[in-house]
């Protein structure tokens, strides 16, 4: 028969791979969300600065309007008083 310390060997031998595996599958789904959120975190990083440099730029004043010109205009008198 084989020796304990023989079987112990071979447990060790067949079970390091194993567990290697098994361990190496169960990691990988949660570095893939990791990584995925790293990116986002990034993306959203970007778009904050590129907010507050819009911001932060000083901001001109609107251009005032053109006044409109009337063509034919004649003035109506402020106020009539009836001729009695």
């Amino acid at each position: 028969m084989i020796e304990t310390a023989e079987w112990v060997l071979i447990g060790i031998l067949i079970g390091l791979p194993i567990g290697f595996i098994i361990s190496s599958v169960l990691t990988s789904d949660k570095l893939e969300d990791l990584d995925t959120e790293v990116q986002d975190l990034r993306t959203q990083r970007q778009l904050l600065k590129e907010e507050i440099f819009r911001l932060s730029e000083p901001q001109s004043k609107p251009q005032p309007r053109k006044r409109r010109v009337k063509q034919n205009f004649k003035p109506k008198p402020r106020y009539t008083r009836k001729k009695s």
